[in-house]
């Protein structure tokens, strides 16, 4: 399954590592809106994998949140 979706997904970034135990696959995905999560970890729960979602930014988004009024 993880060559599977790396092709499908097309990820900035794949790394396969073993992490708490388990054999796991970490994907960098570029994501512009938070609705695209949910079809893209639906499929690997459905496989029964465990899924976990860490948000990142690089430097330019970073800057350009900083720069907003907080809410």
């Amino acid at each position: 399954m993880p060559e599977e979706a790396a092709v499908r997904l097309r990820p900035e970034a794949a790394y396969s590592t073993p992490a708490e135990g388990a054999r796991t696959c970490m994907f960098v995905l570029d994501m512009a809106e938070s609705p695209e999560l949910p079809p893209v970890t639906r499929r690997f729960s459905r496989a029964g994998a465990q899924v976990g979602v860490q948000p990142v930014m690089n430097l330019d988004d970073l800057r350009t949140g900083l720069g907003k009024p907080a809410r």
